[in-house]
């Protein structure tokens, strides 16, 4: 049985679905969730719905009964994944798992970002815990963006600290395939993926892609870093999360979400959706 971790979340449920693309059979699937009355839709599917909540070890062992693989989807809990993470590999290696797949950050070991710290923690506990395990270092989700598209539209400029900095993303579903394949493929223990889009492109040309299928006039407006957080707390952020966007929108001004060796589209054997797809989903 393969149990994927957070799995009514947004990259979750698109690695059960793309198990289930991929011809697994639906009741060798454990969708390990906080709260499985929420999860009804995947219940649907057919598979095997168990409760699994990060801080909660009893149902974390619980729930790896007879599992043979994991895919653990990083916690979106900044600041305290690196214990809940250690709380999934612990059961796991009670449970004598076969192979456990990561969700990591692109480049991890040599990341400027703040938020690759927890992920660098938890590499290091899979390393020490001796389970076989499978990197997958997750670039930035394109949807980390296109999900604020109409707002800039209303607004005509995009906002951040980025510079210069190429951004290599990837839609949540291409992520998704390559956490399906790395999980049911043979000899993957040990392998490290570094993995983002194809296409990469700047915050001025984000904007000008907006422009471009909006029609509306929109720019890039480069701000300091403190400033473009103050922004982010003023729409309603919280500060704590507010200051790591800003701080990895500097981090990508340093090339940390940048990777141009295509390893993501030949894992999953096709390109990468550009993100001009993407922010058409999202604006028309």
């Amino acid at each position: 049985m393969i149990l994927v971790t957070g799995a009514s979340g947004q990259l979750g449920q698109l690695i059960v679905s793309s198990l289930l693309a991929r011809g697994v059979a639906a009741d060798s699937i454990v969708a390990a969730v906080r709260s499985p009355e929420k999860a009804t839709n995947l219940k649907d599917l057919g598979v095997q719905v168990r409760k699994a909540d990060y801080t909660d070890t009893a149902s974390l062992s619980a729930a790896m009964e007879g599992v043979k693989r994991v895919v653990l989807v990083s916690s979106s809990e900044v600041g305290q994944r690196a214990v809940q993470h250690q709380n999934v590999i612990n059961a796991a290696k009670a449970a004598n798992v076969e192979l456990l797949a990561y969700t990591s950050i692109l480049h991890a070991d040599t990341s400027p970002l703040a938020l690759a710290e927890e992920h660098k923690q938890t590499e290091a506990a899979l390393s020490a815990s001796g389970i076989p395990h499978v990197l997958l270092r997750n670039g930035w989700y394109s949807e980390n963006y296109t999900m604020s598209a109409g707002m800039a539209v209303e607004h005509g400029a995009v906002l951040g600290s980025a510079r210069e900095g190429k951004y290599a993303t990837a839609t949540r579903a291409d992520y998704a395939d390559a956490a399906a394949i790395a999980i049911t493929s043979e000899e993957q223990a040990g392998k490290v993926y570094e993995l983002a889009g194809d296409e990469a492109f700047t915050l001025a040309d984000y904007a000008a892609y907006i422009a471009q299928i909006s029609g509306k006039e929109v720019v890039y407006q480069d701000l300091p870093e403190a400033e473009y957080a103050k922004v982010l707390v003023s729409v309603g952020l919280p500060e704590g999360f507010a200051a790591i966007l800003a701080d990895s929108d500097v981090g990508a001004s340093k090339g940390g979400l940048f990777d141009d060796s295509h390893t993501l589209s030949k894992l999953i054997g096709r390109p990468t959706t550009p993100i001009q797809d993407t922010l058409k989903l999202a604006l028309l």
